[in-house]
């Protein structure tokens, strides 16, 4: 048998499998077979490393060298240079920033240097396919302590207590607590359900899917650990019809686990069974509240149920149903790994353990983040997002989706845990962390969440149905420019009645964009209102662009590049913009070599 010398580690979650790396890794396997190293060298399909921002990588171990960008035409010099001759190829390693220079680990960077990997502990670093590489990495050891020691289920349940663990799915409800209520609860004929929400809708948020991608037996684990915990046989996994990759890989896990009988009938012999199904969601938002997505998994519309009672009492199929999100279930075989003491250590008060976020819009480093609760806003943004790019200004950070609310700069400091956030007006959320810089209209950035809400309420309750049509109705007035006073009192009491009322979760948290962009952002709803202008210049209705006459050369290219000859003027002469024709585009700005035109 030889023995492997090198491996080759290609990113295959949907990122960079998007960016070719399937083609990447069928050329290194080329290129190792053409120059004889295809029994020294291996090539490991993984997921997610985390910054995005840098795809494809490839990280080529014992080395560690972490290649950024990499393309196809890169890989015979990989192959020819590194895995052959001993060479790291420099050219290909991350640039780094200003404080560590050019890195040859990925671990050497600001981007890690304050994460703290739990729930994407093995994800960039295993096969999601192999379920061996997966109990390589302690994978499946604690169901079988838990099983083969007969460890009360109970003291399953404390464990998971005593570790702090809150739903990462947004609420933020006590974990142990939940697992304990459907424990309690008394079933008609003594069977229970155990469901994943993997329906993961919010704008920008790919976390849970890179978790399902990178380390699917994870999830596995934790549901049977759950299962036998509060005495249910039968788990479901409901994840979105619009991820592909995790869910062949989910597919995967689940009969590779059959095969080696760690799901099905007497697990680790010991008396107990648990089997797992997935179903697929058609990409209903709303189906990632529990009871819409309950009501979804036994065939029906995915609307929510009044509650109480809560599914935890009568849920699936009107049996008592434990339900957690993906990035709970990923934490639970490590605090059973490592201890629950372990795990509280990180953290906050009241907010244990770290959490992960999909961090996006105008930052510099795009990818998904794992940080210990407490860490601030600040940290995410300058030192691990490597700052706002272009030189701009950060303005405010949205977390928590269209459920959440805006950041604004003043308080870049506030610690990222659940209190805080809540304290601000914020929300955890699911874990979507999106940044915004000086060019971004807050008017139109609740806009932008509210029109998502309203295209994906489900109508079962009129103040979700109506209550937010209006919302937007007054949002689409005032970037129009027909905004008036009173409009602003109208909105915030709107806001109150849909919190209020709204029968479910979406609905009632459906304002808070609203809500904390009038908090913090104010002025540019008054300056909307009063003043008919759009201070960041993206409302195409309170903008113009005018020239600048002492700039202005003259040469046309502006008159020649607007699309509605909205540019007038002769040769060498200063020009004008006949503002009825203008359509607000931009084409001009794009033209102009002299800076000469201005958006006002």
């Amino acid at each position: 048998m030889n023995m492997i010398r090198s491996h080759i580690l290609v990113c295959t979650g949907t990122g960079c499998s998007s960016s070719e790396s399937p083609r990447i890794i069928a050329e290194f396997e080329r290129q190792l077979l053409e120059q004889g190293m295809d029994q020294e060298a291996k090539v490991v399909r993984t997921g997610c490393f985390g910054l995005c921002a840098l795809g494809p990588i490839v990280t080529v171990y014992p080395e560690g060298a972490c290649y950024t960008h990499v393309t196809v035409d890169d890989v015979a010099e990989i192959v020819s240079e590194h895995i052959v001759k001993g060479r790291i190829v420099k050219r290909l390693l991350h640039k780094g920033d200003e404080e560590t220079g050019p890195v040859t680990s990925l671990t050497d960077t600001q981007f890690y240097k304050h994460q703290q990997r739990i729930a994407l502990r093995n994800c960039g670093v295993i096969d999601p396919e192999s379920i061996d590489e997966y109990i390589g990495v302690d994978g499946y050891a604690a169901l079988g302590k838990i099983l083969t020691e007969q460890i009360p289920p109970q003291q399953v349940i404390d464990a998971v207590k005593a570790s702090g663990l809150r739903g990462r799915g947004g609420a933020g409800f006590p974990t142990g607590q939940k697992w304990q209520f459907t424990h309690d609860a008394v079933s008609p004929d003594g069977v229970k359900f155990v469901c994943c929400n993997a329906d993961e809708g919010d704008p920008g948020a790919f976390m849970d899917r890179s978790v399902l991608e990178g380390d699917p037996h994870s999830i596995l684990e934790a549901m049977a650990i759950a299962g036998y915990a509060v005495g249910a046989h039968q788990g479901y996994i409901y994840v979105r019809a619009e991820y592909p990759i995790a869910v062949k890989r989910l597919e995967t896990a689940i009969r590779q686990a059959k095969e080696y009988g760690l799901l099905g009938k007497n697990i680790f012999e010991s008396g107990f069974d648990f089997d797992l199904e997935l179903r697929l969601g058609a990409g209903a938002f709303v189906c990632g509240e529990e009871t819409a997505l309950m009501r979804s998994i036994e065939g029906m519309r995915g609307e929510p149920k009044t509650r109480p009672p809560f599914p935890a009492v009568k849920g699936l199929f009107d049996r008592p149903t434990l339900l957690n999100n993906v990035e709970t279930y990923a934490n639970i075989t490590w605090i059973f790994n490592n201890g629950p003491d372990k795990f509280a250590a990180i953290g906050t008060g009241k907010s244990k353990g770290t959490k992960v976020f999909a961090l996006g819009g105008k930052i510099t480093n795009t990818g998904l983040v794992e940080i210990p609760m407490g860490t601030t806003l600040r940290t995410v943004v300058e030192e691990i997002g490597g700052g706002v790019p272009n030189g701009k200004q950060f303005k405010a950070a949205q977390t928590g989706g269209p459920s959440g609310g805006c950041i604004p700069a003043g308080l870049i400091d506030t610690p990222i845990d659940y209190e805080s956030l809540g304290a601000i007006g914020s929300m955890m959320g699911s874990g979507g962390l999106i940044v915004m810089d000086e060019d971004n209209c807050m008017v139109d950035i609740a806009k932008f969440f509210l029109e998502f809400i309203v295209d994906e309420s489900c109508g079962k309750c009129s103040p979700c149905r109506i209550g937010t049509k209006r919302l937007l109705g007054l949002l689409n007035k005032i970037c129009e420019g027909n905004g008036e006073p009173e409009d602003l009192d109208t909105l915030e009491e709107l806001c109150e009645h849909i919190k209020q009322s709204a029968l479910c979760g979406l609905g009632q948290t459906a304002p808070n964009p609203v809500l904390s962009t009038l908090k913090h952002f104010r002025d540019e709803y008054e300056a909307h209102v009063y003043e008919k202008r759009c201070p960041a210049g993206v409302c195409k209705a309170l903008i113009r662009y005018v020239v600048d006459p002492i700039k202005c050369k003259g040469c046309t290219r502006c008159a020649r590049g607007c699309p509605t000859g909205a540019i007038e003027g002769a040769v060498r002469a200063p020009h004008t913009i006949n503002q009825a024709k203008c359509i607000k585009c931009g084409a001009c700005i794009d033209q102009c070599r002299f800076d000469a035109i201005i958006k006002q």
